[in-house]
């Protein structure tokens, strides 16, 4: 297919496709990229991206600034895959980097507090009771983490049968928010506050943060449930989707987390 016929089938795909109609008037909302080079420099404060030889900065101006080198060059990645404009939606990395120059840092306390809030309804501590092939994959997916907590940090959970609220013993609360309140920096607060939110289980956060689980493991155990329904009544394409944008965010955090492993 030559070019000019790729124009005239995309402009017909997007006349009947309501979501690519949605993602082209979203464009026309983008900034155009305007850089050429993207580099890494340490300055004062940590290592900055620059726009040819200019500093970033997060949406309310203020400086764009890591701590790790190595982070630093993989969110400039980001920024040299940028194609002809610039979409916050497919940069996972440089959102976490925004994310916690304008909140977290300012509000870790806050945010600790939020994290340790989700022990209290782990996602691990609620079980089916049917299908067989959910309760045994529950099973094999979601002891080894909490076997895992009780070894490291002596942290018991009771579990229950269905969605009915189970009360959680308060020395484990209590241990799971001094170790959350005791985290001192920001990104990895924040890329730990991320994992717990899209996998319902401040469990799975800290074992994929401090344990022997790989960012596969955690996200496999996250999506029993849903891999199951899947299985027996087949894929659904929308969920799919929000499946794949979740997955960015996770593996965005995720690097974050791996650095201080």
């Amino acid at each position: 297919m030559s070019s000019s016929d790729r124009s005239i089938f995309d402009a017909a795909i997007a006349a009947i496709d309501p979501h690519e109609m949605a993602r082209k008037d979203l464009r026309k909302n983008l900034p155009k990229r305007f850089w050429k080079e993207v580099t890494v420099a340490e300055v004062e404060g940590g290592f900055a991206i620059l726009l040819d030889g200019r500093p970033t900065r997060t949406p309310n101006q203020r400086p764009l600034l890591l701590s790790n080198a190595s982070h630093a060059e993989k969110v400039a990645d980001e920024w040299r895959k940028v194609g002809e404009f610039l979409d916050p939606s497919e940069m996972p990395l440089t959102r976490i980097v925004n994310s916690t120059i304008e909140g977290v840092k300012n509000m870790m306390a806050e945010t600790a507090a939020d994290l340790a809030k989700y022990a209290g309804t782990d996602l691990l501590c609620y079980r089916a009771t049917s299908p067989t092939r959910l309760v045994e994959r529950q099973m094999a997916l979601w002891d080894p983490p909490l076997d895992w907590a009780l070894e490291r940090h002596r942290w018991r959970f009771n579990l229950a049968a269905g969605v009915m609220h189970v009360p959680q013993p308060q020395e484990t609360l209590t241990s799971i928010s001094d170790r959350a309140q005791a985290i001192q920096d920001p990104f990895y607060l924040t890329a730990l506050h991320v994992v717990t939110t899209i996998t319902g289980s401040a469990i799975l956060a800290f074992a994929l943060a401090e344990g022997p689980f790989s960012a596969d493991d955690i996200w496999t155990a996250a999506h029993v449930d849903e891999d199951v329904q899947m299985a027996i009544w087949g894929q659904d394409e929308e969920a799919l989707a929000r499946r794949a944008r979740r997955l960015s965010e996770f593996e965005a955090a995720a690097m974050f987390l791996a650095a201080q492993k």
